[in-house]
């Protein structure tokens, strides 16, 4: 941490007026077109690179520090300000919260029962909607928080991502360096990608599978070998990556080969038809798939659902305390108008007012609801509730805890579970009301993921001296155009050749399964309990011996190709701290930080735009990253026996790219 950071901190918790690193009289240029122009390019650049990395691996990476590093590199030609950098990542911040809120949730349509009208709901302009009312609940709640929160508490809540960001932006003189291995990151990744999943010069998924009548049938040992998966495991660590894939180890070695002993094809093949999977499906996919599919992928949901409960149960005494905490402190002193431009936020009338129109927004507009104006009131007032709640404790914790480990899945099951008991207590049970059941669960979630990355860079602000309205303003920004840009990203995804459709292995949704299992299985009373019981008993097992049963679970869902990958990063890493003898923390800029950063965002755009081209062109029958395979050559399909080798070569030197780059610090990488 800088000594500005720190000065800042003591300052705070002696009770000494904190000064920012601009000052309050200061005149400097801050919301100015070419920054709001840049955020929001940003805001649904890395809002449609986290759908494709929530969707495909289930977890998100926060934005707001290679925003800032880009900024830096972007205007240094031109000529910025601190505040200016400080508008483009708040701005482009707010599309990759609001994409995480969604992605985690309205997913969940496409696998509620088929009475539910999921299928109907899971379209464009209604996924937009629920995007602009969570992100806006979320900036609209947190604005009267602000000085309770971010100034009073300044000295006791840390804001680490918060505070990261703003150790980058005033090091601005360090911007050619740190932005120079975010972009070294981005363009390996991207070039990486165009040789595999473009070119096809080497295969995308190394695999051995045991036979049917192996001593361990079925058995699986694969990986993904895609850079966004390397700089996952990288940025979350070896501990965090190893539990992950050891979950996802136990259901494709040990639970599927075990399976196989005992479940005969005509069982497994009548599971699969139950579960909706056509006679296609089956033919031309593996024993080992259709066992995942069959049964470890209930087991796996069964696992997220009873992790998330009691993450929510262990962090209960912290939610209630910090909501707590979080009136008192906005009772005892938001006072009204400050003239202090480091200390006026946007009215709080215009707060109410926005919050009102919002209620009627949803009640009036919203689809899905199981109930009409007025009686939909009722449903927007439960949002509302909800959302207030969740936003405070979420605003809070993530001063705490940071950002990435913010229980936004705990806050959702909760949302949805408690709205789900309204439902029974009011009547209102069956399939017509799960869909009503996720609306909400998906504003509330994408509200409290939204407080969670505002409040950290209303931290950021804070130090280097932003005028909060300004920021606040930057929020809604983001949200509005973000939003736009998420659902396509969705639909592209989705209807992708390449990738599609969701909840297809390449495209697992873990989290959007795990809320559809939980409104079915309490409204729809359709739920196979026995398997969804064994998940749970198994994630409690994990708890008991004190590993975190949520990561556990997550890769216990995903296939090991996913989680394979992300552990090797985490390995990485684990040689590079054990190479130099320094710890890095997530929230850390680093070298190795900066340059997993690129390979996160340069992976993730690059499945975007190779999801694009995968696209038949309307009216013709023309696909072009079809024409380019043909024409490549495909060499991946004419490496017979040495195929899987020669990708674990290439992987093998990507990772020998990060493990050189993270080795040394930022400054021996020059100006």
């Amino acid at each position: 941490m800088s000594s500005d950071s720190r000065s800042g901190s003591a300052a705070g918790a002696s009770g000494k007026a904190f000064k920012p690193f601009v000052a309050d009289g200061a005149r400097v240029a801050e919301f100015t077109p070419k920054a709001i122009i840049l955020g929001a390019f940003f805001a649904v650049l890395f809002g449609a690179a986290t759908v494709y990395l929530a969707l495909r691996a289930g977890v998100t990476v926060s934005a707001s520090i290679p925003i800032a590093v880009l900024a830096i590199a972007v205007f240094k030609q031109v000529g910025s300000t601190i505040l200016e950098n400080n508008i483009v990542q708040t701005i482009g911040s707010a599309g990759e919260s609001v994409a995480a809120g969604i992605v985690f949730t309205v997913t969940g349509f496409l696998f509620l029962s088929p009475g539910a009208g999921g299928l109907e709901f899971f379209r464009y302009w209604p996924i937009m909607m629920l995007a602009l009312a969570g992100g806006f609940l979320g900036v609209l709640m947190m604005i009267p928080l602000r000085r309770a929160l971010i100034v009073q508490e300044h000295g006791n809540l840390t804001y680490p991502e918060g505070t990261a960001c703003a150790e980058v932006l005033v090091a601005g003189e360090k911007g050619g360096a740190m932005a120079r291995l975010v972009f070294n990151g981005l363009w390996a990744a991207m070039i990486y990608k165009a040789f595999n999943s473009v070119l096809g010069f080497f295969k995308e998924i190394p695999s051995y599978v045991t036979g049917r009548t192996a001593a361990l049938p079925n058995a699986t040992v694969n990986c993904e070998i895609v850079p966004e998966y390397l700089g996952v495991g990288y940025i979350i660590g070896p501990k965090v990556a190893g539990i992950m894939v050891s979950g996802s180890i136990l259901g494709w070695m040990a639970l599927t080969p075990l399976l196989s002993m005992f479940v005969s094809e005509q069982q497994l093949h009548a599971q699969l038809r139950s579960l909706s999977f056509t006679d296609a499906w089956i033919a031309t996919h593996g024993l080992n798939e259709q066992f995942y599919r069959a049964y470890i992928r209930l087991i796996g949901a069964g696992a997220v659902a009873m992790a998330g409960i009691m993450s929510l149960a262990r962090t209960l005494p912290t939610i209630w305390s910090s909501f707590r905490d979080s009136v008192k402190s906005l009772r005892k002193g938001a006072g009204a108008g400050s003239t202090r431009r480091t200390d006026r936020d946007i009215p709080i009338n215009f707060v109410a007012i926005g919050s009102l129109a919002l209620a009627l927004a949803i009640a009036l507009f919203m689809p899905g609801l199981p109930t009409h104006f007025p009686g939909s009131l009722l449903l927007a007032g439960l949002i509302i509730l909800f959302g207030f709640f969740f936003v405070t404790v979420s605003s809070r914790i993530v001063g705490i805890i940071g950002t990435t480990s913010n229980p936004i899945s705990g806050m959702t099951i909760a949302t949805i579970m408690g709205t789900c008991m309204f439902f029974i207590a009011v009547g209102w049970a069956g399939h017509a009301y799960q869909t009503a059941a996720l609306v909400i669960g998906a504003i509330v979630s994408t509200a409290a993921a939204n407080a969670g990355a505002t409040s950290q860079d209303l931290k950021t602000g804070f130090i280097v001296g932003a005028t909060p309205w300004r920021q606040q303003v930057g929020f809604i920004i983001g949200v509005f155009v973000s939003a736009f840009a998420i659902g396509g990203t969705l639909f592209l995804m989705h209807t992708s050749p390449t990738f599609g459709p969701i909840g297809s292995d390449k495209l697992p949704a873990p989290q959007g399964t795990l809320m559809a299992t939980l409104i079915q299985g309490i409204l729809g009373q359709k739920l196979q309990w026995g398997f969804v019981f064994v998940g749970a008993g198994l994630a409690v097992a994990i708890q008991v011996m004190g590993i975190s049963a949520l990561a556990w679970a997550v890769g216990a869902y995903l296939p090991l190709s996913t989680t394979m990958p992300i552990f090797v990063g985490g390995v990485v890493r684990f040689i590079v701290e054990r190479m130099t003898g320094r710890e890095e923390q997530e929230s850390e800029v680093s070298s190795g930080m900066l340059y997993s950063t690129g390979l996160v965002a340069g992976g993730s755009v690059a499945g975007v735009l190779i999801a694009a081209l995968s696209i038949e062109w309307p009216r013709t029958n023309f696909k072009p990253l079809d024409w380019i395979q043909q024409h490549s050559g495909h060499l991946a399909d004419r490496q017979g026996r040495f195929g899987d080798l020669i990708a674990v070569i290439v992987f093998a030197g990507l990772c020998y790219l990060l493990f050189r780059t993270a080795r040394k610090k930022i400054e021996e990488f020059g100006s």
